[in-house]
């Protein structure tokens, strides 16, 4: 080891950067390393380098280990949230723990030395881990590779008690977007023998906590069968009668007639894609969907609307409610779990709840 102008410069293997790390989660240890790093992309930071070892101690700082169960069963759940830019250096990476696989997404290159860091520290924090895996988000279409364990690439997790099925590997996503957590807790307390229905469903992690709250009936709409296949198997993962669940491998916006024919609803659900080539320009389209709500929904129906676009704000959906269907009253926000922290307001997943006073 040696020091040279005030910045830490440490010649490691990965087992004694693993017992540095850990050292300094144990006694607290922060500022151990100068900001001000002059580097010019995160891609240089390996051993050696400041931001190498502040931007690991930053993630010591900002997660919690504490597991959490459900009957005994650990629950997936996102562990470190850079992508809300509100840690200097990690805009680029996230962390999910989806027992027993710990997954690393990153959206800017990094070194292998960084990665491998990762996944020791992962393995001696989560006794539970069998798998460190890495998605690299920022480049078109590889394969999620293995860092540290099993080659696991299919799963069942928890999330709140609901057993959900993910497919890691080639597909870019899961299967399960864990921000919208806190929506599907607030739907499973509203759907006692409601109908409902559920517009860009994917694999209907939404019906599931309808039906787990004891709705009546619930439509699912996505214009992906295979979506709509993997959201059937999650329903007969948590025992469900899926007799009370429709699947409509359909276009939404070439679909109203049908799905009317199909309601009315006491709640509907909209959660689309920011942008999907050749169907869906959520800027574009949201005013269409919203503009339906009196052919579909009940008088005194719930309307939950999701919004996950980082260039359109809350105000963007209350200003089209407003214009496209001002018979809905605005009621409340459902906010993400803490974890996904922003450092500015309404970049990150958007959930508005609206009555239906039509």
């Amino acid at each position: 080891m040696r020091v040279n102008e005030n910045r830490l410069f440490v010649i490691v293997s990965p087992v004694y950067l693993l017992f540095t790390v850990l050292l300094a989660d144990y006694f607290g240890i922060k500022n151990v390393l100068m900001a001000g790093c002059p580097c010019q992309g995160f891609s240089e930071r390996g051993y050696g380098h400041p931001c190498f070892y502040r931007t690991m101690n930053t993630m010591i700082e900002h997660i919690d280990f504490t597991p959490q169960q459900v009957a005994g069963v650990e629950q997936a759940r996102r562990l470190f949230h850079g992508r809300g830019h509100a840690y200097p250096g990690l805009a680029h990476v996230s962390i999910d723990w989806l027992p027993p696989v710990a997954l690393i997404t990153l959206y800017e290159e990094a070194t292998h030395e960084w990665l491998m860091a990762q996944a020791e520290w992962l393995m001696a924090k989560l006794s539970d881990c069998r798998s460190v895996q890495v998605q690299f988000r920022c480049r078109p279409m590889v394969p999620t590779e293995v860092l540290r364990g099993e080659p696991i690439d299919r799963l069942t997790v928890e999330v709140a008690g609901l057993a959900f099925q993910l497919q890691l590997g080639r597909t870019q996503n899961s299967g399960l977007f864990l921000d919208m957590s806190n929506g599907w807790q607030w739907l499973r307390e509203q759907t006692q023998n409601r109908r409902v229905l559920n517009l860009f469903s994917y694999t209907c992690a939404f019906s599931v906590a309808a039906i787990a709250g004891g709705a009546k009936h619930v439509v699912n709409v996505d214009i992906s069968k295979a979506a709509l296949s993997r959201g059937r198997d999650n329903h007969r993962l948590n025992h469900h009668d899926t007799g009370k669940v429709a699947f409509q491998g359909i276009d939404i916006f070439k679909s109203f007639s049908r799905l009317k024919k199909l309601g009315p609803y006491d709640l509907l659900v909209c959660d689309p894609p920011r942008f999907q080539k050749g169907s869906v320009d959520i800027k574009r389209d949201y005013k269409k969907i919203i503009r339906r709500i009196p052919e579909l929904v009940v008088s005194n129906g719930l309307v939950m609307l999701c919004l996950n676009a980082p260039d359109l704000d809350e105000a963007f959906l209350l200003d089209t409610v407003a214009q496209a269907c001002p018979e809905c009253r605005y009621v409340e926000q459902i906010t993400p779990p803490a974890v996904f922290v922003e450092a500015q307001p309404g970049r990150g997943l958007k959930v508005l709840i609206f009555l239906y006073e039509g």
